[in-house]
């Protein structure tokens, strides 16, 4: 009988040897996993009361990182990764192609890369196990160091180590964004869809902004981990007034800092969208600079204040 029972608690939580294993080993394991696995995962990505059902594909053909992701609802859209280069196809546009190791809008960046960049801004602490999709998983918290960003909290498969839920708290443990696997499917070779997008001859990679009319926008503070990862400047269309685009990033939030002549009508100082998406306006000189991302209202008015021209 006690057999019997050993051999059913194996089936449950098959990793029963992974008791001692640090949270930080965990997320070193999921990064690989995600890099290397060949596997389908059926997700449903939920934001206030926005529901969106994906599906993300992903393998390696000639050792050479595929992945597709396809939107459900709506027009169809989707996105190819091949490599180091990301195409999106989307309903009545031409596709286009740009330089990137990661399709937006799934799991973070920083989910496969090095887990230790992260450290600067969070902890990583072991959480309780439960089941999803089925499957068993073990919560690892993300805990941040500070008051400038918001925690997470992601459930692992015990078997593969694929991430199967990823929850964005506030500070005051509200649930801002979730992405949900129902349902894993790993496989033992690329599966034939990323077969084909390696095949293809996808539209070239399209040309980053020029600078040249951009002015050198700096930031006197930034929170500890928070680095520039884009800058753009170019012209509305329409009015053709020139906005000076920042993109920073922690590895798990964005933010992305907008900069122009100040206008007529003020815009508000602060705001609060209902997915948790936080906006901020500061003037500095003669510049309306807007800050936006799912971070602290007083981390975006911060760095917003400490733009300086140089």
């Amino acid at each position: 009988m006690r057999l019997i029972l050993l051999a059913l608690l194996a089936l449950v939580f098959p990793a029963m040897a992974q008791e001692d294993m640090p949270a930080k080993v965990w997320l070193e394991k999921m990064s690989q996993a995600l890099r290397e696995k060949e596997f389908k995962a059926s997700i449903i990505q939920l934001q206030a009361d926005h529901i969106r059902p994906l599906v993300y594909l992903h393998g390696k053909v000639n050792n050479q990182e595929v992945a597709f992701l396809e939107y459900l609802n709506g027009p169809p859209k989707n996105a190819v990764r091949v490599g180091n280069r990301v195409t999106f196809i989307e309903h009545d546009e031409p596709a286009y192609s740009i330089v990137s190791n990661h399709i937006q809008g799934v799991w973070p960046a920083a989910f496969s890369a090095n887990m230790a960049d992260l450290e600067v801004g969070y902890q990583f602490v072991l959480g309780g196990r439960t089941r999803i999709a089925g499957r068993p998983g073990q919560m690892i918290r993300l805990l941040p160091n500070d008051e400038f960003r918001y925690g997470f909290q992601i459930w692992l498969d015990m078997e593969t180590f694929l991430p199967l839920r990823y929850d964005m708290l506030t500070q005051d443990k509200q649930l801002l964004e979730q992405i949900m696997v129902i349902e894993l499917i790993e496989f033992s070779e690329p599966p034939a869809i990323l077969q084909e997008a390696y095949k293809q001859e996808w539209p070239a990679v399209i040309d980053q902004a020029e600078r040249q009319d951009g002015q050198n926008w700096q930031f006197a503070w930034l929170p500890a981990g928070f680095t520039v990862v884009v800058r753009d400047h170019h012209r509305l269309i329409g009015s053709h007034e020139a906005v000076e685009y920042i993109a920073l990033t922690d590895g798990l939030a964005n933010i992305s800092v907008y900069v122009a002549r100040a206008g007529a009508s003020p815009l508000p100082e602060e705001l609060i969208t209902r997915n948790g998406l936080s906006l901020v306006s500061e003037k500095v000189g003669n510049a309306e600079v807007v800050a936006v991302g799912k971070v602290p209202t007083q981390t975006l008015a911060r760095i917003a204040k400490s733009l300086t021209l140089e």
